[in-house]
């Protein structure tokens, strides 16, 4: 078998074992130890799959969950939706795909608000809004390649704190969230000359400093993370 195919699975396996761990132990070497003795891996091979330790842990989740939101976008007839209905079901689907893994998820949110974390929380998090807007079929290369994904992030953003609060059955009440912020999005962006949204768009780009104070905020109100998110969406 292909030394870098086999190494893949063997990351895959440790990231499932090690998942339920987190949930006691947070994203530390112990629940990475003690997954990858339940997948059947030894010390060695478990440093060998992840030689960065915790944080090459968390961006292999990452990677991990926007590989299965991209499996079970594939099964839906994904040509014949619109643009923003396309966006709306890559965030419901990316939410479905850590359902079961919401605990792990909370856990991360305060792993990423620690200052040393703070480049690999916006990593992962361009890579998943890119993956959605691949998967809606955007394919712009200019200045609307970064402010869609900007957007997007702040959606996502304030979509998944309200997500890990949601205790509405089935999480009707995150769709109805997620859904609210794409209209004001879209209605925004339809108001607007080209000229304006660009500018506009230039000084609401995320900071690196406005992603930390989001996370540290976690245990905030859903309803201020809602008008945050209402706010980014009126200046768009």
């Amino acid at each position: 078998m292909d030394a870098a195919l086999d190494m893949d699975v063997v990351r895959d396996d440790i990231l499932v074992s090690t998942l339920p761990n987190i949930v006691f132990d947070g994203w530390s070497m112990t629940a990475l130890r003690d997954g990858a003795q339940m997948a059947g891996y030894d010390t060695a091979t478990m440093h060998r799959a992840f030689p960065g330790g915790i944080p090459e842990l968390v961006e292999h989740f990452g990677v991990w969950t926007d590989r299965r939101m991209m499996v079970e976008l594939d099964k839906h007839p994904l040509a014949d939706m619109k643009v923003r209905d396309r966006i709306a079901l890559a965030i419901r689907t990316h939410f479905e795909v850590l359902e079961p893994h919401l605990e792990a998820k909370r856990r991360l949110i305060a792993y990423l608000a620690m200052p040393q974390n703070l480049g690999l929380g916006l990593r992962l998090l361009y890579r998943t809004v890119d993956a959605m807007w691949f998967a809606a079929g955007d394919t712009a290369t200019d200045f609307n390649h970064y402010t869609k994904r900007a957007t997007l992030g702040a959606v996502l953003s304030s979509a998944t704190f309200y997500w890990l609060d949601d205790r509405s059955e089935g999480h009707v009440e995150t769709w109805a969230f997620i859904d609210r912020r794409l209209d004001d999005v879209m209605n925004m962006g339809k108001a607007m000359s080209a000229m304006g949204r660009a500018g506009r768009l230039l000084s609401h780009l995320p900071s690196p400093m406005r992603f930390a104070r989001q996370i540290r905020q976690r245990s905030g109100t859903v309803q201020a993370a809602e008008s945050a998110t209402t706010h980014m969406a009126e200046n768009i």
